[in-house]
């Protein structure tokens, strides 16, 4: 398991247990709570926030007493920020906390950062274009800092309470409740060396004299005497190596710092003062558990999947987890959601988790094959090998080799089809990553649009305007053309409705949120040119025509913000309860086949 993101929920109520941590075997008093959350990572904490957000209670227990320091994940997918922004989190407040757009949009192949430049690629989607797809575009910025600015939401949250120094030992199915054991004490956590150890060389420098204007969010090394990446987090000061190194001839408790200095060093180039913050080893792995459900206990992030880093898709797999089970969960304990609503989590959530795993390992495969091309394998004798090196990069018959080496990665540093272009229900697996294609089917993400609209139509009063006034391409009325989302309209706690003037859907919604009112399910109603209308006409044209409003029909959407159902202007009102009830696991009565 891993506890910065392994939660366990139950959707009834949980009996939690704790040992006293003086006497083994002794045994605390026995508290219950709707919700537990084992781990207080990213994935843990937002977890607690959107069921707060929702009205449930919940407890999180994390083993550590003090954050990791080390700034890990670092890319925030445009899906997570959609995400975090329908719940209310200011994603202009955490864009300031990270890399800015300028500093993070390339990724550099080079000898070393001092040394030649072998090649660039754009990093992901930063292009001004990317905004016609999703209001957020990707962002970079230390975990820990992430997992703070969640964490400060939770000070105060009565629904909220976070034990720490309290780690995981059991859990028991019973009936209608998971009875678990935590334990109340320091924990040792326990390395073992593998043919995929890693290293991660959290360090502290001013690199900006050294890369001048060649600045980038990553950096792939290409020194014989070091294999790896720089990610530079904040380019003046705080960065991190990470690198593969041999645990059979340097075991990981044998390392020092100055073995940290030996290894940062050649990666550098040059000497310049740098600080060692710390240095952790790691498995490189890709692993997807069988199981993300069993009973009331539920897997999500790292606890349901772990992924190599190349590609930066495990923190953003585990934040969509928890966004897909939060709305579950509060259905089940709220009483308007079934048990087959909680089932649906496993069956959406694994194969996307499947997708990632794949791509992962896919990514890796293609960055370290080029780096062998390139023939740079360890050599006793690195300084000979690093002549080698130089004198093979800049041979004529070579540069075709290298620029076809690089635009093979492009898929590595794009992965929007793979961000925002999934579908619940669906075996699809896109044949390239990079290529998005909006998805207006049953299972996928509502495609964005910009939109204005009605002040009285935004569904969470305090939803702050986006602002993308850190996109230096747009003109200021660009600017203002991009404020709110289609996906802004979606309340977190219920269903949405969009539709048209034409298909003549106001006395149906209101026999709909009539019927379903009495099941205390909620759902909104939009339409086109009457509650919102879009910011950009021709996006928007299109939009509604591929969406099916154009011919009077509209689309369902689940409180995810996923379409549950495309409808037809003939559609009635009980094929849209009905589909409602059938994704909560709520079985219809007669009144609910009423015609509306």
């Amino acid at each position: 398991m891993a506890p910065s993101s392994h939660t366990n929920g139950a959707w009834d109520s949980i009996k939690l247990k704790t040992l006293n941590g003086e006497t083994d075997g002794a045994t605390g008093p026995a508290i219950e709570v709707p919700i537990l959350i084992v781990g207080s990572g990213p994935t843990g904490l937002l977890m607690a926030y959107m069921l707060s957000r929702l009205g449930v209670k919940c407890l999180v227990v994390e083993k550590y007493f003090s954050r990791l320091e080390a700034p890990k994940a670092h890319a925030i997918n445009p899906r997570s920020l959609e995400i975090v922004r329908q719940f209310g989190l200011d994603t202009t407040t955490i864009r300031r906390l990270g890399s800015s757009r300028h500093e993070a949009f390339w990724v550099n192949f080079v000898t070393n950062l001092s040394g030649q430049k072998i090649g660039s690629l754009p990093y992901e989607r930063m292009d001004k274009e990317v905004l016609a797809d999703t209001p957020e575009m990707i962002h970079n910025i230390p975990q820990p800092v992430l997992e703070q600015f969640i964490a400060d939401h939770l000070v105060h949250d009565s629904n909220v309470e976070i034990k720490k120094g309290s780690s995981f030992v059991s859990c028991t199915q019973e009936d209608d409740r998971v009875s678990t054991i935590v334990e109340e004490r320091g924990s040792k956590s326990r390395y073992s060396d593998s043919y995929e150890a890693m290293m991660t060389i959290h360090i502290n420098t001013d690199l900006r004299p050294v890369l001048g204007t060649q600045t980038g969010m990553l950096h792939w090394i290409m020194d014989p005497a070091v294999s790896g990446f720089i990610i530079g987090y904040d380019l003046s000061g705080n960065q991190v190596l990470i690198c593969n190194f041999d645990a059979k001839k340097h075991p990981a408790e044998s390392w020092t710092s100055d073995d940290a200095r030996r290894v940062v060093t050649p990666a550098i180039g040059k000497e310049i003062p740098f600080e060692i913050v710390s240095f952790r080893p790691w498995i490189s792995s890709r692993k997807v558990a069988t199981r993300f459900q069993e009973g009331s206990v539920f897997l999500c992030g790292d606890a349901a999947h772990a992924f190599p880093p190349t590609g930066g898709l495990g923190l953003n797999c585990g934040l969509a987890d928890v966004h897909n089970l939060a709305y579950k969960l509060a259905g089940n304990l709220q009483g308007w959601g079934g048990v087959s609503l909680l089932q649906s989590y496993e069956s959406e959530r694994r194969h996307i988790a499947e997708l990632y795993s794949q791509q992962s390992v896919k990514n890796g495969l293609k960055i370290f094959g080029f780096l062998k091309t390139l023939g740079l394998a360890a050599d006793d004798d690195v300084e000979s090998a690093r002549q080698m090196l130089l004198k093979k990069v800049n041979e004529p018959e070579m540069q075709a080799t290298i620029e076809e080496g690089v635009e093979s990665q492009r898929e590595h540093f794009d992965n929007l089809e793979l961000h925002i272009g999934y579908v619940y229900g669906s075996n699809y697996q896109p044949p390239h990553a990079s290529h998005f294609t909006p998805k207006f089917v049953p299972g996928g993400r509502l495609p964005h649009a910009w939109i204005r609209p009605s002040r009285l139509h935004i569904i969470d009063s305090l939803l702050k305007p986006v602002d993308v006034s850190y996109v230096w391409d747009f003109s200021f009325s660009e600017q203002e053309a991009r404020r709110f989302s289609t996906l802004d309209l979606v309340p977190r706690d219920g269903f949405a409705l969009f539709v048209t003037k034409e298909g003549g859907w106001h006395r149906r919604f209101e026999r709909i949120k009539q019927r379903l009112f009495l099941r205390n399910i909620k759902i909104e109603l939009f339409v086109v040119g009457e509650h919102f209308e879009f910011a950009i006409p021709v996006d928007g044209e299109k939009w509604a025509e591929r969406a099916g409003l154009a011919e009077g029909g509209g689309l369902l959407i689940r409180p995810d913000q996923h379409i549950l159902m495309r409808f037809k202007v003939d559609a009635g009102g009980v094929e849209v309860v009905n589909s409602v009830l059938e994704h909560l696991g709520v079985e219809p009565t007669d009144s609910d086949e009423y015609r509306i």
